[in-house]
Order: C-alpha cells, then structure tokens, then sequence
C-alpha cells in the first residue's frame, strides 16, 4: 500500500492531501484485513463487499463509503497492474450517493460576513481570506499555498496551484484587492512578522498564523468558521460554501459557464454544472420575464 500511495505521489502528481486522504482510507482497510487474518495480495470479491458493508454499518455517509471504495479499487488496480494479484474490486458496485447541492449563501448574507472583520492585523488578514475566497472562488489548500510572488495586485490577477499542482491565473476584483492590500500594509502583515523565520518558506507565505507561520489549512478553516459564527450563520460556513457561493452569484448574474468552469479551475465541465442546479430562482425569474404566457397573459 506505501508503494502504490509513493506511485500515486511521484508518477502521478497527486497533491500532498488528495495521498493523505488516500493514506487514511487505506490505513483503515489495511485494519479490517488485519483483523481477519488476510493478506492485502489474497482478497477476494465477497471480501470487498463485507468491507463496504462493514463501512455502512459503522453509520459512515454514502459519499464517504464511496471514497473508500475508490481508495481499495485502486490498490488493487496497481496490484493487478504490478502482475502482483488480480484485482477483486472491479466488479463491487459503488454506493450511490445522494446528489447534493452546494449550500450557497445569499448575497446578503456574504455582504453581513464580509461586514464582520475588524481592522487590527489579525482582522485585517481574516478579511483578506474571506474576500479572496469569495471573490476568486479559490480552494482552502489554494488560498493558503499562496506566496507573495503569486500576487500580482496592480495587473489584478493571482496564481493558484489546484489539485494535481495545476496551475491556474484567476482574476483579483477590486474590493480582494484592496483587502490584500490592506493585510500586505505594515500594520497588516508586518505587524505579524517576527523577528526570526521559524520554517524555509514561511516568509514568502501570503497568510500568517498568530506565531507568524504559514496559516494551515485547519487554521483557515477555524478564522471562517468564527467569522460566520459572528455573522449569524452558525455552523453553515466553510471555506467551500464560499467557493459555492462565488460560482452561484456569477452564474446568477449571467456570467458564462466556461468562465465560471476556468475561475474554479474545474477539469470538467460536468463538475460546474452542479451550480447552474442552485440557480433555480433566476431560471424563474427570467422565464416570468421572457415567456408571454409564463404569468398566465395572452400570447402574442
């Protein structure tokens, strides 16, 4: 299993997280085989599908059994691929998932959050992630990967480095931008500097945590979280319902698919049409303006 998590990184390119979420899965699987004796090079069919099952019973979510069963099939694709043993799990059917719609906030409720920062260097920072994260539409692992050298603030542009270390340029609206600028001012950032580099790279990191490292990934996660909870919306907040909701409010606002599809740096189209689903109010909307019956009138 560490042989083919080392392909998945080196061969194939996949990001840091995406093998750790693979590391977890197997680790887990690893455990149901150890506990019954088995060899990972022996198993068969009925034994993936008593580990599926064994998933369910453990109250794991659909999409989560999915992921599972994504992470075995591999392993044992990349066994099979090796000559090492046949592969069991092509045949195990996959646990259907609920298609569930991204949970978008309504541009008020943005405007309310984006209201809630104060203007002290933490504030100023926490202000500058909620801004690029809506209004550039990035993922959490992009926003706090970014280095100086990937800010471009007079063009208004931005690099990203997405799933697979993809790279993508995404525009940078005004009011990221004057939220970047006034976390990058020496009251902002500077004030969060200390006097010496704990870690090689830190010093180029966009975002700092209150010991003037790198901000994480969790630590991102814990400021939007705090700053929704301050807004009223509870629990609802993450940094992806905000990514959601930059996609919802363009498409809304008639921005062209493929433009949306290129901002989030999604490699299918299939993925940013789940959006186009949670934008069942200006479908309405417009209908009711453009079909001459729609509102029961004559038609002419």
């Amino acid at each position: 299993m560490e042989e083919y998590l080392s392909w998945l990184a080196v061969e194939r390119g996949r990001a840091a997280n995406t093998v750790a979420a693979y590391r977890r899965d197997l680790l887990a699987y690893a455990g149901f085989l150890g506990e019954r004796g088995l060899d990972v090079g022996r198993v068969t069919e009925a034994v993936v599908e008593d580990y599926v099952a064994f998933q369910r019973q453990a109250g794991r979510a659909p999409a989560s059994v999915a992921r599972a069963l994504v992470a075995v099939r591999a392993v044992h694709q990349f066994l099979e691929d090796e000559g090492l043993a046949p592969n069991p799990a092509g045949e195990v059917a996959r646990p259907r998932v609920p298609a569930g719609l991204p949970k978008a906030l309504s541009e008020a409720e943005v405007e309310s959050l984006l209201a809630v920062p104060g203007d002290d260097a933490a504030a100023r920072r926490d202000r500058a992630i909620l801004e690029v994260l809506y209004g550039c539409g990035l993922r959490v692992s992009e926003l706090v990967g970014l280095s100086l050298a990937d800010l471009d603030l007079d063009a208004g542009l931005l690099r990203a480095f997405g799933k697979g270390s993809k790279e993508r340029v995404a525009p940078v609206g005004r009011v990221a931008r004057a939220a970047l600028a006034g976390w990058l001012a020496p009251e902002g950032r500077g004030a969060m500097v200390p006097e010496r580099w704990a870690r090689r790279g830190d010093a180029e990191a966009v975002y700092l945590n209150s010991r003037g490292g790198r901000l994480s990934r969790q630590g991102a996660w814990g400021i939007v979280r705090l700053h929704g909870r301050r807004a009223g919306l509870g629990d609802r907040l993450t940094p992806h319902v905000l990514r959601h909701s930059c996609a919802t409010h363009m498409l809304d606002h008639g921005a062209d698919i493929r433009v949306v599809q290129e901002l989030l740096g999604h490699a299918s189209i299939s993925t940013t049409q789940v959006y186009t689903r949670v934008s069942t109010e200006r479908l309405r909307r417009v209908y009711e303006q453009a079909h001459p019956r729609a509102l029961g009138g004559r038609g002419r």
